[in-house]
């Protein structure tokens, strides 16, 4: 895993491309990769996302955002993002976002694939601040994963809880692993009104080092998402996601 510095190794030229604004493929794969890429400039493109870790009954208190949205001025990007955002009261909120993968995409039935992403996220929890319970930049882990299932948000004796492993805050689980913390280097003493704390685009390289295996008509689900071990309020702005699937057999 690395910000900002390293990006991942060069793919083969006649890799399988969907374009940031539409999602369409340009170039065929080679045999045994697949390679998607979006952003939410106009449009979610096949995403859901959602919430999970809290209780049936308190969306009001948690004070769920999750929509399409203009990116915050000052980050030198047009256009919009998928701004979703929540105050964890349960000491250990996961806001997510999720996306189907199919044989239309190039998934091969019944293989593995290794996941590798970069994700680029506007954060604007500043770096070395105290919270209750964490730090709001970083105690909230950005992980990234994937599944056979969807991914879902599911009701259980009371409480919203994954349907798929995705682990608790900094530790990895089988459907997600810690990719980096989202925060954003500017340094929380010079912060001046923390409700109006400047944001800063994140751009992160990470590898899912637990293999997805498609099902056996080229279904697979990937999954991102933040786990919050701050009990305040988090926000972001996904700006774009791109994944390579690389197969194992």
């Amino acid at each position: 895993m690395s910000i900002l510095s390293k990006s991942n190794a060069p793919l083969l030229a006649a890799m399988l491309m969907f374009t940031l604004t539409g999602c369409v493929p340009v170039v065929p794969p080679p045999e045994g990769s697949v390679e998607f890429a979006t952003n939410f400039n106009d449009g979610l493109h096949g995403w859901r996302s959602g919430f999970a870790d809290y209780p049936e009954g308190q969306d009001e208190i948690f004070e769920f955002t999750n929509e399409i949205a203009p990116i915050p001025d000052g980050l030198n990007a047009d256009g919009q993002g998928l701004r979703i955002g929540g105050t964890n009261r349960s000491d250990d909120l996961f806001m997510f976002l999720t996306r189907q993968l199919t044989a239309d995409d190039g998934v091969q039935p019944n293989t593995t694939y290794e996941l590798s992403f970069r994700i680029t996220v506007a954060s604007n929890a500043p770096s070395g601040c105290i919270g209750i319970g964490g730090a709001p930049g970083e105690s909230v882990y950005l992980k990234a994963g994937g599944a056979q299932t969807e991914p879902r948000s599911i009701l259980t004796d009371g409480f919203f809880s994954m349907n798929v492993d995705k682990g608790i805050q900094s530790n990895d689980g089988p459907a997600a692993s810690v990719a980096s913390n989202i925060a954003n280097g500017i340094a929380c003493e010079s912060i001046v009104d923390f409700d109006n704390a400047p944001y800063v685009s994140l751009t992160v390289d990470h590898m899912h080092d637990m293999p997805i295996t498609a099902d056996q008509n080229g279904n697979l689900w990937i999954l991102i998402g933040t786990d919050s071990g701050f009990e305040g309020r988090t926000e972001l702005f996904y700006q774009q996601v791109s994944v390579t699937l690389t197969a194992t057999n």
